[in-house]
């Protein structure tokens, strides 16, 4: 009897736990892509000398479960294709680039935890003279950064 109580006990300490660091360890696919999705920007400027807008991918902001990242063939081709950027398999999050000649911001939501509140990443690349812009994709990720 004493063996299941202190089975249960650290049960009840390890669960909420392993909950939080599995929120965590989803989150951190967010940071990642944002970071892979900046460096692209980066390398289709040195080659192109400008940047590219990607639309909304997925179409609707994940839940709990993974989806796939399924980028349409347009014409012309949709903003991720012209990068050459896509993630590995299924994503938790949907990502969007909204860019002018000399600036853009990345945004990824997701609502990993399923309670209805998205959570948010983004990054701005500040053109002169400019110090923040609005992700128009996800207009409650508030995004501010440092002209570059």
């Amino acid at each position: 009897m004493i063996v299941v109580a202190i089975i249960g006990i650290l049960a009840a300490i390890a669960i909420p736990n392993f909950m939080r660091f599995q929120l965590k360890a989803k989150s951190s696919e967010g940071k990642v892509n944002v970071a892979a999705i900046r460096t692209a920007q980066e390398s289709y400027l040195a080659e192109f000398g400008s940047y590219v807008e990607a639309a909304v991918l997925p179409a609707g902001i994940p839940g709990v479960q993974k989806v796939a990242f399924t980028i349409p063939v347009t014409d012309p081709p949709h903003g991720f294709s012209t990068l050459g950027w896509s993630p590995e398999g299924s994503v938790f999050f949907q990502y969007a680039v909204n860019a002018t000649s000399t600036a853009y911001t990345i945004s990824a939501a997701a609502d990993i935890d399923g309670n209805g509140t998205d959570q948010f990443w983004g990054y701005v690349k500040g053109g002169p003279g400019l110090t923040s812009m609005t992700s128009a994709s996800h207009p409650s990720c508030v995004l501010g950064g440092i002209a570059g």
